[in-house]
């Protein structure tokens, strides 16, 4: 037979603090994630027949404000890599894209689809020559990845 008990202690262990699916908001250094460095990027645009629209595609994935709630930041990083993408002329996107690794792929579809939310003058054409290539090399699992991400840009 059990031993009737008058103790409580065991209704105050918080058995959530031991679940792996508990949500936890990650805030990570998000302050200093200023998104990247126009000057950088726009040199590297003004080098175009020297062949600097590879370093500056690279240079505008370099620093994304992911981990940021500045709404600024993340327009002005989104509005830099849609003024990159767009200067490409369309023969260069391939290559371009395929000079990127898996997570800066995962970046560049996380780019184009924000830039699919808030589509200005011609961008969404662009955007869909990225998106078609993006899509060649990192096949349907990028855009799973990207629609199911928590932390956007």
């Amino acid at each position: 037979m059990s031993k009737n008990t008058v103790s409580d202690r065991f209704r105050k262990v918080d058995v959530d603090e031991y679940d792996e699916n508990k949500f936890v908001d990650e805030e990570d250094g998000g302050e200093s994630q200023g998104g990247p460095d126009d000057a950088e990027v726009d040199a590297l645009l003004r080098q175009y027949p020297l062949g600097g629209m590879s370093a500056a595609l690279h240079a505008v994935l370099k620093n994304p404000p992911i981990n940021t709630k500045n709404h600024t930041a993340k327009e002005r990083a989104e509005l830099l890599v849609v003024k990159v993408l767009s200067s490409f002329k369309s023969s260069d996107i391939e290559k371009a894209v395929g000079s990127l690794d898996h997570a800066g792929v995962d970046l560049l579809m996380k780019y184009i689809y924000r830039g699919f939310e808030n589509p200005n003058d011609n961008s969404s054409a662009v955007l869909l020559q990225w998106h078609e290539k993006a899509l060649a090399v990192g096949g349907v699992g990028s855009i799973v990845r990207v629609l199911t991400a928590r932390k956007t840009v």
